[in-house]
């Protein structure tokens, strides 16, 4: 037991709570059961481990434990909680819960059993909480955490700081929102840079470039052998192939998507793809796209395969495709609090109403023109025009 608060203290004494994240002021901290789930990498800890510095002057009435702590091997969290609740804690803050054998019956069970305990958990965005595992949904608060938009990039940097605009906003005032930031800032260098290094909030810990790329291939890694089999029934063979999947999605445009080519290269069945890249989904690594919005829901072939961010991709191919990474930022930026679809013409559907397509300076409209709510989103230049609207300027969502 002293093992755990003495790991709780050292986190909480080096945590810096300079910058909040976009998802802190979201969040209904009254709440008595809160989960917040993410991609690994994106600053979940960060984010409870500050809540507990900002509002807890006693840190004696709040507890951070990571579920993955060697004491749960022969130690269970119920018996952790009650050592705590009967020790005058208030609030119980759980983080990597996946990686606890039969979480959620606990979870529940505490707040059955403890009606004025808060708990706050974290976990993976693999994590799927349903009204068929113990009831949880109905009693938890689930919020889901990005990685860093271009516009906390320019902030956590101590670049600028910018306020958050609407996909509204941005669609019909984008002239004088991006006249307005390329009057403070010159835009288009720091945006490059974000694309390469800017996602993860870990950049600032890593020293180069290189050591950044090398971050993110752990992150894979701890993904693909940790976190997936933590919540997946899948053989080691299996997970190989999944790492080797990600490699050569890496080298390909989303135009070359070919199943059976896939299939050949991984020996390995379509229906064990289609599940792979499922996996790949839910974990944020692959972002799939189908016309419906529901292929993933029933195992059908993605009609269109980006990464979840421009960084993963170029963190396992240099250089990465361009198009690829742009489509990748784009969709990024919008999957916070918008729907991503593959239209029939164009690159992107969004909310199934606007339709987008994405690429250089030069971009037309030849493939979308005449069709209603259509634009240009353009890589390399500062200012747009019309229907034409600067690709960086879609990481000011949030």
């Amino acid at each position: 037991m002293e093992a755990l608060f003495l790991a709780y203290n050292r986190r909480l004494e080096n945590t810096n709570c300079k910058y909040m994240r976009y998802l802190y002021s979201q969040i209904d901290w009254n709440e008595r059961l809160i989960g917040i789930k993410g991609a690994r990498g994106v600053g979940k800890t960060t984010l409870i481990l500050q809540h507990i510095k900002n509002m807890f002057p006693n840190r004696n009435n709040a507890f951070y434990v990571s579920l993955d702590h060697i004491w749960f091997s022969n130690h269970t969290l119920l018996e952790l909680t009650e050592y705590l609740y009967t020790h005058g804690v208030t609030h119980v803050f759980l983080d990597e819960v996946h990686r606890y054998p039969d979480w959620i019956r606990e979870i529940k069970n505490i707040y059955d059993s403890y009606p004025d305990l808060h708990v706050v958990f974290t976990g993976s965005s693999l994590l799927e909480i349903d009204n068929a595992k113990a009831d949880l949904s109905r009693r938890v608060r689930m919020y889901h955490l990005e990685g860093l938009s271009f516009r906390e990039y320019l902030t956590i940097s101590e670049i600028t700081y910018l306020q958050a605009v609407t996909l509204e906003d941005i669609l019909c005032n984008h002239q004088s929102i991006a006249s307005e930031i390329a009057n403070k800032i010159k835009i288009l260098p720091h945006f490059e840079n974000y694309i390469k290094q800017g996602y993860y909030p870990f950049l600032l810990e890593t020293t180069s470039l290189q050591s950044y790329y090398e971050r993110i291939q752990q992150v894979i890694t701890t993904i693909v052998e940790n976190d997936i089999p933590a919540i997946e029934n899948i053989e080691y063979e299996t997970l190989r192939k999944a790492k080797r999947l990600l490699v050569l999605l890496s080298q390909m445009t989303p135009f070359t998507l070919n199943i059976s080519s896939l299939c050949e290269a991984l020996s390995t069945t379509r229906n064990q793809l289609i599940r792979l890249l499922a996996l790949l989904h839910r974990s944020a690594l692959l972002r799939l796209l189908y016309t419906d919005g529901k292929g993933l829901k029933s195992l059908g072939k993605p009609e269109k395969i980006l990464f979840n961010n421009p960084n993963l991709m170029q963190a396992l191919t240099q250089p990465a495709d361009t198009g690829t990474v742009r489509e990748s930022y784009f969709a990024a930026m919008l999957s916070q609090s918008h729907s991503i679809q593959f239209p029939k013409k164009g690159d992107l559907l969004v909310d199934n109403k606007y339709l987008f397509e994405i690429g250089g300076k030069g971009k037309k409209f030849t493939q979308i023109k005449d069709i209603p709510n259509s634009f240009v989103a353009a890589d390399e230049i500062e200012i747009g025009f019309g229907n034409k609207i600067p690709l960086w300027l879609f990481g000011m969502l949030y």
